[in-house]
């Protein structure tokens, strides 16, 4: 296969190779190098800048309308685009093949939902009054800087590309070099669609980052990630106050209460913890059972994981892929290797390797499930982001609602009961930006369903039209008096 190399895209062009480079592995055979990204200098993110703000002169003067049509042609493209870039995208990112083909599947979604929002979120208001009026305009705020990561890029990238753009503001954007590639070749043709210097992209480390969220014409950051680079990005931000919308990690909690067939819905709930290996925001990261059930639910819990199959995202056989990179399998590791040495919970590998001779060349790591009755311990309490699900026995309700509770992310979460009035007075009570009821997976979204955390889990909403619409509008108001 040919190296797939990709430089910073602005203003319509492709920048020439720079000197600064980054060798893109396959994380499921890291002797297999698929590509490079050309690191784009400051001086040119500058520019990505500066050339986002002259387009922004102009694309903030196009009529809704027109921006609904560009954005329409753009959900088309990317649905056409699945099928060419898809394998490109497992290859540097890890997933499934399933996985990748959803991502393209959702993006395309989100940028025709967009297309289809309604005119009258952007029309003047007007307020009449008997000593004159009030017009509240919504202007676009500019320029905005999006930082994206590896896991889902497609369609983290397009919830921000569909409000800011139809909302008439313009982008400069950075992907995680985790998964650079097939979305890089992508945003270059859907700029193709629009104005020149109306998308940008950007490549680089923190450094570049940093200049991307402190640039003075820059209006607004959205940003995806881990919750200590959102803080830094916030702070960064606030040195020239700048709007932010971050979207931040999950520690998501799932609830079962004693009156479901724990057996039934395993199905539907290891798909919640284990698409993408557990590498999701809002993943089921922590399952609380009732206690005098928590042996037999662990057994069934490990009888169902260890059919899983550990292999390559291109492996039709396998059931989930590789971890993205090295730093990510070395931090599950040393959860899994910390868990072990409790004697406040029993672990257990499961599963199956495919290809056991390609393991070493690659981020691989079986399914871990984990029993506890001690909320306290790490393996509760922090994200793992993998392949590792603890099962915690709960005492009564009321204390599960306190474990759910009982953590500074909150993301999503989830109660499963046979009873959906019991199941719904209980997730009025958990802290999360959502809570679903008997379902914890892509399939539990919804376009249009605003998405976002509390607490440490972030700041704002997307996927909501008209919430997000508005996180990327100023309200500009001109009053006429007699």
């Amino acid at each position: 296969m040919s190296l797939v190399q990709i430089t910073g895209f602005i203003n319509g062009e492709f920048l020439p190779a720079s000197d600064q480079t980054q060798p893109v592995y396959d994380p499921g055979n890291t002797s297999q190098q698929i590509g490079t990204i050309s690191n784009t200098s400051l001086d040119d993110v500058k520019n990505a800048i500066e050339s986002a703000h002259q387009a922004f002169l102009a694309w903030r003067n196009t009529t809704v309308a027109e921006r609904q049509n560009y954005l329409k042609q753009a959900a088309d493209l990317i649905f056409q685009q699945k099928d060419i870039l898809k394998e490109l995208l497992v290859s540097e990112h890890g997933g499934m093949l399933w996985e990748a083909e959803t991502d393209f599947y959702l993006g395309s979604g989100v940028m025709s939902m967009y297309a289809q929002a309604p005119d009258d979120l952007l029309t003047p208001k007007e307020i009449a009054e008997d000593t004159g009026w009030i017009r509240i305009h919504k202007r676009p705020k500019g320029v905005i800087s999006a930082i994206v990561p590896w896991n889902m890029p497609i369609v983290l990238t397009m919830m921000k590309l569909g409000p800011l753009l139809l909302a008439g503001n313009t982008v400069v954007l950075k992907p995680s070099p985790f998964a650079a590639l097939a979305l890089t070749q992508l945003l270059a043709k859907i700029a193709e669609i629009f104005p020149k210097g109306v998308i940008n992209v950007v490549h680089g480390d923190a450094d570049v980052g940093n200049l991307m969220t402190s640039h003075p014409l820059v209006r607004k950051v959205a940003f995806t990630g881990g919750t200590a680079t959102g803080a830094a990005v916030m702070a960064s931000a606030a040195q020239s106050i700048k709007d932010v919308t971050l979207e931040l990690g999950g520690n998501d909690a799932a609830i079962i209460l004693d009156d479901i067939d724990f057996k039934s819905i395993l199905p539907k709930l290891l798909k919640g913890i284990f698409t993408r290996s557990g590498q999701i925001c809002f993943a089921v990261k922590r399952v609380y059972v009732p206690k005098d059930k928590l042996d037999h639910y662990f057994e069934l819990l490990c009888e169902a994981i260890d059919q899983y199959k550990v292999g390559h995202g291109l492996d039709a056989d396998a059931n989930f892929g590789p971890l993205n990179n090295k730093k990510q399998l070395s931090i599950v590791q040393k959860f899994i290797e910390n868990a072990k040495a409790s004697d406040q919970c029993e672990v257990r590998e499961l599963g199956q390797k495919l290809n056991p001779e390609q393991w070493e060349n690659g981020y691989y790591v079986l399914p871990h499930a984990v029993k506890t009755l001690d909320n306290s311990l790490e393996i509760v309490q922090l994200e793992q982001f993998g392949p590792i699900i603890p099962l915690i026995g709960y005492e009564t309700v009321e204390q599960a609602i306190e474990y759910a509770n009982d953590n500074e992310q909150g993301l999503c979460s989830s109660v499963w009961s046979d009873n959906i009035d019991r199941a719904y007075e209980i997730a009025q009570k958990i802290e999360a930006g959502s809570t679903f009821i008997n379902t914890h997976s892509f399939d539990s979204l919804q376009l249009g369903m605003p998405f976002g955390g509390v607490k440490q889990s972030g700041i704002g909403r997307e996927l909501d039209v008209n919430e997000t619409l508005k996180s990327y509008l100023e309200p500009h108001s001109i009053r006429f008096v007699k």
